[in-house]
């Protein structure tokens, strides 16, 4: 088959060139002369016919063509990166830096990553967690594993895990619960109360009125994780409503039950989110995310 590729290192040398905006460094990069980097560019365009930088006084700037070319060379030499460090293992020990809530690395992520350590020896895993991550610096991490609409400037999102909200609570509370609803009881005892995570405020009130027959529940404790929800609702405070991925170990071992059988869905997703730089990924990350994604399959 014909792929009509261009060779390789008239590739290498673009991609390499437009993440510095230089030939200079990128022949550092190359171990090449800068002369060399600038011939393979102009090599390049030369056989796609169209002029891929403007050659500024000290610097390049990426024509139009240039910019809409780019995203896919990059994404061939790391999917070959990639597949390289896969297939064969990388030259020396690599590190990835990972982020995501501190629910989603408990009840998720922590108890199937020993799958990905027996996959990729060589790849040591650092895993910072955090109740908000919008809120801590990006410097230093290259995979970043959010709860949202999958809308972050200056990432680049891709959806994992949509999966419905669950009502929980110990048994005890649920025939509470429920034995009120059915009653219309509007005077609950104070013990029962709805336990509320921070950023889905005025789910609960849609929940009573088309659920709970609008019985008189308060929505009186809001914590800032699923964690302190699930807690909460083990020591029999109350009823929660987390995301079902968060609730499954508490409801294999039977600390809680579902409410109502079925589940709640909302716009919000998992995403695997990646700095959106001009830098290329790094192999290690994009096997990760890999590994993500059939993990949630």
């Amino acid at each position: 088959m014909d792929y009509q590729l261009p060779p390789l290192n008239w590739l290498r040398a673009f991609e390499a060139a437009a993440r510095y905006n230089n030939f200079t460094l990128a022949s550092k990069e190359l171990n090449l002369t800068s002369a060399a980097v600038s011939h393979q560019v102009r090599s390049l365009e030369q056989h796609l016919g169209f002029q891929l930088f403007e050659r500024l006084a000290r610097s390049l700037k990426l024509t139009d063509k240039g910019r809409a070319y780019l995203p896919s060379v990059r994404r061939a030499f790391e999917d070959l990166s990639a597949s390289t460090i896969g297939l064969f293992g990388s030259k020396g020990r690599q590190s990835i830096s990972v982020r995501c809530t501190a629910a989603f690395s408990m009840l998720w992520l922590v108890p199937r990553l020993n799958d990905f350590m027996q996959k990729y020896p060589n790849i040591d895993v650092r895993l910072y967690t955090a109740i908000w991550t919008e809120a801590l610096s990006q410097d230093d991490i290259d995979i970043d594993i959010r709860f949202g609409d999958g809308n972050w400037p200056g990432f680049n999102s891709q959806e994992i895990l949509h999966l419905p909200s669950v009502v929980v609570a110990t048994k005890e509370s649920k025939e509470r619960v429920l034995n009120m609803a059915m009653k219309r009881d509007k005077n609950l005892p104070h013990d029962l109360r709805c336990v509320q995570i921070m950023g889905c405020e005025g789910r609960w009130q849609k929940i009573i009125e088309e659920k709970l027959n609008g019985i008189n529940i308060g929505v009186t404790l809001t914590v800032d994780t699923s964690l302190s929800a699930l807690k909460l609702a083990c020591c029999g405070m109350g009823v929660a409503l987390v995301q079902e991925i968060y609730a499954e170990p508490y409801l294999k071992d039977g600390r809680l039950v579902k409410v109502f059988d079925e589940g709640i869905y909302y716009d919000e997703s998992h995403y695997i989110l990646m700095p959106d730089r001009e830098m290329r990924a790094k192999p290690e990350s994009l096997l990760f995310k890999n590994w993500l994604l059939e993990q949630s399959r």
